[in-house]
């Protein structure tokens, strides 16, 4: 991988950029900060993400991708522009850009990453599918004819996939993720409590006070606005009403998990039992996820290391490669413009 290789793990709530030479140096929230009055982006990431909320109304911060897709191309195009500028400093060559795409992306979708990642100043970009990109960036040999099964769980999508001799077998992919769960804890506290909380409020519940499998009584203080008085106030919400408000969410990840092993060879399903099942992702260091999994599937579950950097350290090493990308290990698109 050369210095000017840029890998882009462009997701939902995180965007991890991975340089070459360096490894991953950026990993910043995906929010942009526009102001409606100047028609000026303010800021981009973390400075940025800090606005959430709490903007007067002519200065927008939003998250420009939603389910794993561009929803604003616009703001898009200026994030990754930055986040390229930034990775690059002043460097004059324009770089080789790998992105990574949930596994069941349309042509339609795949056109829009691709032409907003060149608008940003890529040389030439590859496309990977994020099931291939976790299974390198967690450690696995792709290229041997065993069967490995990865479950990716990021902000807005939870891909799934078996993979074997450089190719993924058979794979789902479903918009529903880490942020799901936020709106769930939002809706349930909302509807339960009457008190509106944000969803940076709910991100922290999900992440101190949440066991999807087995809750131990833990509590914790949220703070929101009272919908019949309009006044601020606290409240105390234990583990077991959270597991309550995200349980059906948790199985409905369980039951793609299952659809993909019933349809996967049985020769490959062997390997899967030997080696077990990888949990990649932001959403796979939700506490309890794993051993539900493992419970509804018989199969023994691991946690990769760093489960939220996998996917950016996989698109950075797939420039290693390139040669089965461009072989077919999967439909990588590579776009080359002059």
């Amino acid at each position: 991988m050369a210095a000017m290789d840029i890998g882009i793990d462009l997701g939902t709530t995180k965007v991890m950029v991975y340089r070459g030479d360096k490894g991953i140096v950026i990993h910043e929230p995906s929010v942009v900060a526009f102001n409606h009055k100047t028609n000026r982006v303010l800021a981009v990431g973390e400075e940025a993400y800090r606005m959430l909320g709490r903007t007067p109304d002519y200065i927008t911060a939003v998250m420009p991708l939603e389910d794993g897709v561009i929803s604003d191309h616009v703001m898009t195009e200026y994030m990754v522009k930055e986040f390229i500028k930034k990775a690059c400093g002043n460097m004059m060559v324009k770089p080789r850009v790998i992105l990574c795409v949930p596994s069941m992306t349309t042509d339609v979708e795949s056109r829009a990453v691709i032409e907003t990642a060149v608008a940003a100043g890529a040389r030439k970009v590859f496309l990977i599918e994020e099931p291939i990109a976790a299974a390198l960036g967690a450690g696995i040999d792709i290229n041997k004819p065993l069967g490995s099964m990865i479950v990716d769980i990021g902000g807005g999508t939870t891909d799934c996939a078996v993979i074997s001799l450089n190719g993924i077998v058979c794979s789902k992919s479903i918009k529903l993720a880490g942020n799901s769960f936020n709106r769930e804890i939002v809706k349930y506290i909302n509807h339960t409590y009457k008190i509106l909380i944000g969803e940076r409020s709910a991100e922290r519940v999900k992440i101190e006070c949440c066991d999807v499998y087995e809750p131990t009584g833990r509590t914790i203080v949220v703070k929101g606005r009272n919908l019949l008085s309009g006044l601020p106030q606290s409240l105390e919400v234990s583990d077991l009403e959270i597991q309550r408000a995200v349980r059906d969410l948790a199985l409905e990840i369980v039951s793609t998990v299952r659809s993909v092993l019933e349809v996967t060879p049985p020769e490959l399903i062997g390997d899967i039992y030997t080696n077990g099942i990888m949990l990649t992702g932001g959403g796979a260091q939700l506490s309890g996820l794993d051993r539900m999994i493992a419970e509804n599937t018989g199969v023994r579950v691991n946690v990769a290391e760093e489960p939220d950097r996998c996917v950016a350290k996989g698109v950075g090493l797939a420039f290693k490669h390139l040669e089965a990308l461009q072989d077919g290990f999967t439909h990588v698109s590579v776009y080359k413009y002059k």
